[in-house]
């Protein structure tokens, strides 16, 4: 089980519980805002666009090249930047926040 918390720019800070699926299916169960995943998880639309924390994006790891090339197409790209659809829910996420990119 991990618990993760989601920094919004409607909401402030969300805090999730899950233990599987995607770090997208658990945001949009919970209503975090932001984070809309209108493709479905199949990396095509980066509506789930999340910064992760620099101390945390190594444990994470980089985007591969279908996810890099969809990140590319956001304005807000940082080195940071992932698409939470890509992550899955494990228990080494517990404890870490991400950042609603949108």
């Amino acid at each position: 089980m991990a618990k993760v918390i989601f920094m919004t720019k409607t909401n402030g800070a969300v805090e999730v519980e899950g233990s599987s699926g995607s770090l997208m299916e658990l945001a949009a169960a919970n209503g975090v805002a932001g984070i809309d995943g209108d493709c479905g998880g199949v990396c095509s639309c980066a509506t789930c666009h999340i910064y992760v924390a620099p101390d945390d994006f190594e444990k994470i790891g980089a985007p591969d090249e279908i996810e890099s090339d969809m990140l590319e197409l956001d304005d807000n790209v940082t080195e940071f930047s992932r698409l939470c659809c890509q992550i899955e829910v494990s228990e080494d996420l517990d404890g870490m926040t991400f950042v609603v990119a949108n």
